[in-house]
C-alpha cells in the first residue's frame, strides 16, 4: 500500500493569517504567538482557518480499504481509477497471515493469526476476468468478478481540517489494521507539512 503527497496549499502561517484577517492583520513570519493562536483555534473548534490549507494524495490500497475511507466525504474530493476504462492486469493484496475474529467485539479482529492460502481463489477470479475480456465482454461488466483484495488507486484531496477528522477516526486502535496503515501515513505526512496545526488538530498538546 502506498500514500504519496502530490500537492499542498498553505502552511501554519496561512492558518493564523486566515484567523487574523478579521482584525485586518497579516504576518510574514511565524512565531510563538502564532502557535498559541493555533492551539486556541483547535481547542475551541474554530475550524474555518484550517480549511484554508489543503493537501492532495495519490493512494494505492486494496478495494476493501478504499471502501472504508471513501465514507469520509465532507471537505474532501475523491477520483478513483475505473475498470470501465482500464483492463490491464490487476494487482492483489494477499496477507501472509490472517487475524482471527475477536471474541469480545462485534467487529474487528484479534491479535491471534493463522495461515490461509487464497492464491487459487485469486487465480480463478483473475483468469475468469481475462477470459471475459478475450471474449469481447465489456470491461465495465467483466470487472464484477474481481475480488475486494484487488488494488485500486485514487486521488484524495481536501482541507487540513477534513483530513484531521479522517485521522482522528481511522488512526484509532479499533480501526481495521489495513485502513489504519493508510491513515497513519496521511497522519505522518500532514504532521511534516503542517507541524503546529496538525499537532493541535490531533490533540497532541
Amino acid at each position: 500500500m502506498e500514500v504519496q503527497l502530490i500537492d499542498k496549499m498553505g502552511s501554519d502561517l496561512t492558518v493564523v493569517n486566515a484567523a487574523r484577517v478579521s482584525f485586518g492583520k497579516n504576518k510574514e513570519v511565524f512565531d510563538a504567538s502564532d502557535e498559541k493562536l493555533i492551539r486556541f483555534l483547535a481547542k475551541h473548534n474554530h475550524w474555518s482557518p484550517f480549511a484554508h490549507c489543503s493537501v492532495q494524495f495519490r493512494i494505492k490500497a486494496p478495494i476493501f480499504v478504499a471502501r472504508q475511507l471513501v465514507k469520509h466525504q465532507v471537505g474532501l474530493s475523491w477520483n478513483e481509477i475505473s475498470r470501465r476504462y482500464v483492463d490491464y492486469e490487476p494487482e492483489y493484496y494477499i496477507p501472509q497471515s490472517w487475524r482471527l475474529r475477536a471474541e469480545d467485539k462485534k467487529q474487528g479482529s484479534s491479535d491471534e493469526t493463522i495461515e490461509y492460502d487464497i492464491a487459487n481463489t485469486v487465480k480463478i477470479a483473475n483468469t475468469t476476468y481475462t477470459e471475459m475480456l478475450e471474449k469481447g465482454i465489456a470491461p465495465e461488466l467483466a470487472r464484477m468478478v474481481l475480488p475486494q483484495n484487488m488494488y485500486t488507486e485514487w486521488y484524495w484531496s481536501g482541507t487540513l481540517y477534513a483530513f484531521a477528522r479522517v485521522c482522528e477516526l481511522r488512526c484509532a486502535e479499533d480501526t481495521q489494521a489495513e485502513t489504519r496503515e493508510i491513515a497513519n501515513s496521511i497522519d505522518k505526512i500532514c504532521n511534516e507539512e503542517f507541524p503546529y496545526s496538525w499537532k493541535y488538530l490531533r490533540n497532541e498538546d
